[in-house]
């Protein structure tokens, strides 16, 4: 479990302990901290700690088994499950989100999600962007573009963190990459490659010391012989990648062993067990605990992936004896999220998306699954101070696309982008050719002005 792996590696008040963050090098799933942080530090970035959480169902989720249940369609399509009054008048959703329907006055739940190429891949759901066509290097994610415009809101946190469990391919769990922003912006990685990364080998404190004053004395000759500048404010960089090496900030958010029995069970703790076509999937839903305590502690963007929503049908169980295990634990953890923030006083501040990569198909097929279904898809929103208890956009009777208020990947960026103080018709990041990219297509696409 994320926890008892957290408690043993990064438990820390003492630098002393054993159980002290341990680190054979400097490095973040093969970033170096200084790398990391080198470009994070900007002296006009506003530090005002807006924040994302991010929630990937890897494999994509049936909006029809969801929030958008077609009870006057044919039995082929509109399945097994029933729709449920919420506590907005006028709004079903799905039977087995009986949580998520007490509060459904603090989601926006958008039923007409277009613009999905239909890829198995987080990509777009954590770019905005799509494959073809990218520029060199790639494009960012969202994180890794937050992280280059506002930098850390706490030198011991990193702004961009991923979670991500064992999946059956990386690409379905990709929690983030940072494209042409380059490897100081790449999301850390606690549960990642960075695990095998943060040990010690028998490295004290002291001798972390040394090495770094013997870092300091390599560099030196560089430094001196650095004529273009490059080298100024190494130093600090690299404070500031000791600070989060030596500080216990960090390490204490991702130990969920602090946090309280019923806390925890209330977010329904879940099941690690990798995923593969024989199995419903990981459901951690100690991550959603996670995000909070690491927004908590500093972190701008927190993107985690949670499942696998790819059910054709049998051999590995059908679209609705998955939907079963899924949709009411995605129920217990996202109701939880959302109730603890806003018990923090967190919510206004926090906004939370969950989506997948696609819709599935309105008809159900002779394996009792779901395939594929690019036309459309569907999302919730909750928190940053957006406008809730409200559906946004509607499909036809079988569920196969937007019938009116088809809302674009890209308006949802925009939307995210606005929360976190970016104004999309003029920021820009800089791709390796040094030139400026807006971070959507703002010709086609604005904040959604339902919600802000």
């Amino acid at each position: 479990m994320l926890s008892s792996a957290f408690s043993t590696a990064l438990q820390t008040q003492r630098f002393s302990r054993r159980s002290f963050l341990q680190i054979g090098g400097l490095a973040l799933g093969g970033l170096t901290l200084p790398q990391l942080l080198q470009a994070e530090s900007q002296a006009a970035a506003p530090k005002s700690h807006k924040a994302t959480i991010m929630i990937f169902l890897s494999g994509g989720p049936p909006h029809q088994d969801m929030v958008d249940l077609k009870m006057d369609a044919p039995t082929e399509i509109r399945g097994e499950f029933a729709p449920i009054a919420t506590n907005v008048p006028g709004i079903e959703i799905c039977e087995h989100m009986p949580r998520l329907a007490q509060m459904t006055d603090k989601l926006a739940i958008i039923r007409s999600l277009v613009g999905s190429e239909g890829r198995h891949a987080a990509f777009q759901c954590m770019t905005g962007q799509t494959v073809n066509n990218q520029p060199q290097g790639g494009w960012p994610s969202y994180g890794s573009v937050i992280s280059k415009l506002q930098g850390p809101s706490d030198p011991g946190t990193p702004s961009f963190v991923g979670l991500s469990p064992p999946m059956i391919t990386s690409t379905w769990a990709d929690v983030g990459q940072p494209g042409f922003l380059g490897s100081a912006h790449a999301p850390f990685k606690p549960n990642g490659e960075v695990k095998n990364d943060m040990v010690l080998n028998g490295v004290t404190v002291n001798q972390l010391g040394d090495r770094r004053s013997l870092l300091k004395q390599l560099d030196q000759y560089r430094r001196e012989a650095d004529a273009s500048g490059m080298m100024s404010g190494l130093d600090t960089y690299q404070s500031q990648a000791f600070g989060i090496l030596t500080a216990s900030r960090l390490a204490e958010a991702l130990d969920l062993e602090k946090e309280d029995v019923k806390l925890r069970d209330r977010y329904g703790r879940g099941s690690s067990k990798p995923a593969g076509y024989g199995d419903a999937g990981p459901l951690l839903n100690d991550y959603f605990l996670a995000a909070r305590r690491l927004v908590e502690a500093g972190a701008r963007v927190v993107t985690l992936a949670y499942g696998r929503w790819d059910w054709h049908g049998l051999p590995h169980g059908t679209n609705f004896s998955n939907a079963r295990e899924h949709i009411p634990m995605l129920d217990i953890g996202l109701s939880a999220l959302i109730e603890d923030l806003e018990t923090r006083g967190m919510l206004d501040d926090v906004s939370v998306v969950v989506w997948g990569e696609f819709g599935r198909t309105p008809r159900i097929n002779p394996n009792g699954g779901r395939d594929h279904w690019p036309q459309v898809a569907c999302a919730m929103l909750a928190g940053g101070g957006l406008r809730t208890g409200q559906v946004i956009g509607s499909t036809n009777r079988l569920g196969e696309y937007a019938k009116d208020r088809p809302v674009h990947f890209q308006e949802v960026f925009a939307t995210l982008y606005h929360r976190m103080g970016l104004d999309v018709s003029s920021a820009t990041v800089n791709d390796l050719t040094g030139r400026p990219r807006y971070l959507i297509d703002t010709a086609q696409f604005q904040p959604m002005r339902e919600l802000v």
